[in-house]
């Protein structure tokens, strides 16, 4: 399931309280994470792994509003759910920035604040709206270069900004791998954060 099919569709509208489990978004039976597909390549799996993590923090955010969005954790983290979506905005614009060779500069983080992601994650519903709006651009971009690469030891195109050189020090496979342990991450935070908000912890 691609969640560009979804437009702009704010994700509090795609899932309601399970049937079966209470702290649950949706039943089990109907996960959207779980499909009936058997998947045997390398590739596959590492794409199915990106999608699942994409959608974990997704539904982790469902239901929410601006306010809920935007609270933090504890002093003095500044992370919020609503920072999460625009801090993995700026990973999955990182991934085609790096391997794609595409001019896609940082949209929140600046020289001046690092952290812009996090600091500018406020509780305005216009700013929750533009971060899931721009989350689902850069994954529409990222999903069509990736649906045009098929050799995972396909070199980077584009500045790697953890090497001195551009180009050829990343292969996809390794890129891949770095992008869902970066969604795994943040979805572990987003459990901790979405319990603080109205203590459900499911899926």
């Amino acid at each position: 399931m691609d969640l560009s099919e979804h437009g702009n569709e704010p994700a509090v509208t795609r899932w309601t309280q399970s049937t079966v489990y209470a702290d649950m978004w949706v039943d089990p039976a109907d996960d959207p994470r779980e499909t009936d597909t058997a998947i045997t390549d390398e590739r596959g799996m590492l794409l199915d792994h990106l999608r699942g993590h994409r959608l974990t923090l997704e539904m982790k955010c469902a239901g929410l509003d601006a306010e809920q969005m935007a609270l933090r954790s504890v002093p003095p983290s500044t992370m919020s759910l609503l920072g999460l979506v625009r801090h993995m905005t700026e990973e999955e614009r990182r991934f085609r920035r790096v391997m794609a060779g595409e001019n896609a500069p940082m949209l929140y983080r600046t020289e001046e604040d690092r952290d812009g992601d996090w600091n500018g994650a406020i509780a305005d519903p216009a700013v929750v709206e533009d971060a899931w709006r721009q989350w689902r651009a850069e994954i529409e971009l990222t999903d069509r270069y990736l649906a045009n690469v098929t050799d995972l030891d396909t070199r980077n195109a584009g500045f790697n900004e953890l090497g001195p050189e551009p180009g050829g020090e990343e292969k996809l496979r390794d890129v891949l791998v770095a992008q869902i342990a970066e969604y795994a991450r943040h979805c572990g935070h987003a459990d901790l954060l979405r319990e603080r908000v109205d203590g459900r912890v499911g899926q």
